[in-house]
């Protein structure tokens, strides 16, 4: 057995409820759930961040999400909401170092919560600053590849 459960469960040789497979990515509920109805959308190939995964496959990723989301709403499992959550290094809160999609219902009144202190409003200008940073970091990036 390999050291990553993802990838156990994406080979079968550890146990799952899977939702959804294809060559790419596996979609099963979460054994950790937030509310009935959590699964994970995970690739098949192992990537430890989202940085290790190729733009493609993010893609594939994405798309099965949605569809997900879409099933969860239309299953008859108590949702009056979606939340995605992706947990991207340890001090992101990420356990499994296997890139994971997390998508739950939610509903008035459950348990999940994130604590941040929303009222911080930073001025305009180191608004632009750190923007400004991004970009750059994300103008040096490779292009993405173009799609039809």
């Amino acid at each position: 057995m390999s050291s990553c459960v993802f990838c156990d469960i994406v080979e079968g040789s550890a146990p799952a409820s899977v939702v959804y497979q294809d060559d790419v990515a596996v979609a099963f509920m979460s054994i950790g759930p937030v509310n009935p109805g959590h699964l994970m959308v995970v690739p098949r190939r192992h990537a430890s961040a989202l940085a290790d995964l190729d733009e493609t496959t993010g893609a594939h990723l994405f798309r099965v999400t949605m569809r997900m989301a879409g099933a969860i709403r239309r299953s008859g499992v108590r949702c009056e909401g979606i939340n995605l959550f992706l947990a991207d290094g340890e001090a992101a809160f990420q356990e499994i170092p296997h890139v994971h999609m997390h998508v739950f219902p939610r509903f008035k009144g459950d348990s999940f919560s994130l604590v941040a202190n929303w009222a911080i409003k930073p001025p305009r200008e180191k608004l632009d600053e750190v923007a400004a940073r991004i970009r750059r970091a994300y103008e040096s990036l490779a292009p993405p590849p173009i799609t039809p």
